[in-house]
């Protein structure tokens, strides 16, 4: 019988509900560990300094600890003792930390770290293996391994630490290794997604990583985030590798009827296959068990990179299911090792790419970055050669702007445009050359000039700021309630229960607490800091009402209408994602939170993909437990943040 993979890769299905045997802890045990836990908080609040890693290390074990008490979250049996070891390793480190002796993350094994994230200031764990050869060389700058586990319906932060704290190095490995935790099971998704490369910052602070040599790769769930990952990021791997991981939602969810087109253009998102031109400029290998029915997803990767020229490897495992087989991950191994050896190549090394994307949120590669597009949300591609006089070509479809690294060549030229001389372009004064298209073709910006678009007066749509809504819960937000008198006590009713519905959901499925405030209670740094989730309408909630007149709405006392449409606000609200008036570098959002809500994150991480676009009218009704919602029309902005 085939070796089975480590247990972050088998029996991780990537479809199914969340299990119905979670649980609260039986009594005794659960008030034994709330008082253990209010025991462990008691030590931590004494540490100075609560924000350096060591200290993050410590307070993740109580905040998994607490988690899995208020989610009610003890799938087995077992879970009571793990949640023992993780309050038991949070005393170890608070002590440590006190008396300044921290003997955790320097020795070869395994270990659990924590870095304190962005987007809603929680702590996230990640897993840290360093191979038995760590500390001979302490010059050394090691490669690295990113691994992205696959869905598992029992994970917790809990049992995350207590899985993972405390294992061997596996002997010959000569990299240390990154287990991401991802906010438990969105295929790497959304804050899952920010999750990846913010514990990947964290180990590159602690750790003399070679970031010309991070390996990329998962099994199942953790495979479809290494396809998303390495075809959205190809600049960032020296290789990646995906097993058994869908790459698209029709063929895999077995789809024929075709979504809305406000939901079925929010796919190209996150659609690996829309991407596979980007597998030119990243070496990516695949596998799939021969018997297994997610084989097609490789498959369907592989024509569509057929298609295009541009290269995968394949392997399949014979006569196996969903998992590897030992020759298939020997090969699978070796692949990224050999390409490990190389790394990435010099920047003038990269001068021939080929890219292509859907949306400014993935925007770059390498040397190259799509500032803007003419049509938002369709396919834009660059592809450039190096011609016989040393000039760099560069070809493109549906780019408005971009911008060169002065290092990949001397002279440029665009779609025919003017040959420019890369070295002296803007005064040598920027690192990057910027490029806008106009009617008589490319133009290249002073400095002046190029300053000035960096500020992006017109306040077009740019990298973070492209939407959809979903867009606004990667980064760092915070929400705002109403707490004045509402023009429309109806839609209040439905914006509070819409908040609560968010503070709920995103605690549970995307693990972390969401910042909320008054709106009385704003200040001028909140505005400057964060994206502004603005609840309730112009009458109860004062942040709303300052930015009303330069949103693409209007709202009075007597009605609400959108897009020269009128409706009723006792019984319809507009949920909208813009640049925020007051600080167009941010967003604001209009009652809304996340648009996937709990039947999504159950069903199938394919699911989670913007269900509204950028801007929507929902008809509301009370329910027994709440609102019925209805979606009576929804789209995107265009490129100039308008309606068409």
């Amino acid at each position: 019988m085939p070796r089975l993979m480590s247990a972050l890769l088998l029996g991780l299905v990537l479809i199914g509900a969340q299990p119905a045997f979670a649980q609260p802890a039986p009594p005794n045990d659960a008030e034994r560990l709330s008082k253990e836990l209010a025991a462990l908080q008691a030590e931590l609040a004494k540490l100075k300094n609560a924000d350096r890693p060591a200290a993050r290390d410590a307070l993740v074990c109580a905040e998994a600890v607490d988690s899995i008490l208020r989610h009610e979250e003890f799938y087995k049996p077992n879970y009571v003792k793990m949640a023992d070891s993780v309050l038991k390793l949070g005393l170890h480190r608070a002590a440590a930390v006190q008396a300044n002796k921290i003997d955790w993350g320097r020795q070869p094994g395994r270990t659990v770290l924590a870095y304190r994230s962005r987007v809603d200031d929680s702590l996230q764990p990640y897993a840290i293996t360093l191979p038995e050869s760590y500390g001979k060389e302490p010059n050394k700058r090691w490669p690295l391994h990113l691994v992205l586990h696959g869905r598992n319906g029992t994970l917790t932060e809990t049992s995350f630490i207590a899985g993972n704290e405390g294992k061997a190095a596996k002997p010959g490995e000569d990299w240390i290794q990154l287990d991401v935790f991802g906010r438990i099971n969105n295929a790497y998704r959304w804050a899952g997604e920010t999750d990846v490369f913010e514990a990947l910052a964290d180990v590159e602070k602690r750790y003399r990583i070679d970031e010309r040599r991070i390996t990329l790769w998962g099994f199942s769930m953790g495979g479809a985030g290494a396809w998303h990952l390495a075809v959205h990021h190809p600049d960032r791997w020296s290789s990646a590798g995906a097993g058994a991981g869908f790459v698209d939602f029709y063929k895999y969810q077995k789809k024929t009827e075709k979504l809305p087109e406000y939901q079925h253009k929010g796919l190209h998102i996150y659609d690996a296959v829309d991407y596979a031109l980007n597998l030119a400029n990243i070496p990516m290998i695949t596998y799939g068990g021969e018997v297994d029915p997610q084989l097609l997803a490789s498959q369907t990767m592989q024509a569509r990179a057929d298609e295009l020229g541009t290269p995968v490897k394949l392997l399949v495992g014979p006569g196996m299911g969903h998992k590897f087989d030992d020759a298939s991950f020997k090969s699978f191994m070796e692949f990224h090792a050999e390409h490990s050896r190389k790394g990435l190549p010099s920047l003038r090394g990269r001068s021939e790419l080929r890219f292509e994307t859907y949306t400014l949120k993935y925007n770059q590669c390498g040397w190259l970055t799509i500032e803007e597009q003419q049509e938002s949300g369709a396919r834009s591609t660059v592809e450039s050669t190096i011609d016989s006089k040393d000039v760099l070509q560069v070809t493109t479809t549906n780019v408005r702007a971009l911008s060169i690294e002065r290092g990949v060549a001397d002279r440029v030229q665009i779609d025919g445009s003017d040959v420019v001389d890369l070295n002296q372009a803007a005064g040598a004064n920027l690192p990057e050359v910027y490029f806008v298209q106009e009617t008589s073709g490319w133009n290249v910006l002073d400095y002046d000039d190029s300053v000035a678009f960096l500020e992006n007066p017109e306040t077009h749509k740019r990298h973070n700021l492209q939407g959809p809504i979903d867009d606004a819960f990667m980064e760092t937000f915070l929400c705002v309630r109403g707490t004045g008198q509402p023009w429309t006590p109806e839609l209040q009713g439905y914006a509070e229960w819409s908040l609560s519905r968010f503070e709920r959901e995103f605690d549970k499925w995307m693990r972390g607490r969401i910042r909320i405030k008054d709106d009385s209670a704003v200040t001028d740094e909140d505005i400057a800091q964060h994206h502004l989730i603005l609840f309730g309408d112009p009458g109860s909630n004062s942040q709303l009402a300052a930015v009303l007149d330069k949103l693409p709405i209007r709202w009075t006392k007597e009605g609400l209408e959108v897009r020269g449409q009128a409706y009723d606000p006792t019984t319809h609200a507009a949920v909208l994602v813009f640049p925020n008036p007051l600080n167009p570098k941010k967003y604001v959002v209009i009652n809304s939170g996340m648009t996937m809500h709990e039947e999504n994150f159950k069903a199938s991480n394919a699911w989670l993909f913007p269900k509204l676009g950028d801007i929507a009218v929902l008809k509301f009704g009370p329910a027994k437990n709440g609102y019925t919602e209805e979606t009576v029309w929804a789209d995107f902005f265009n490129a100039d943040w308008e309606l068409k």
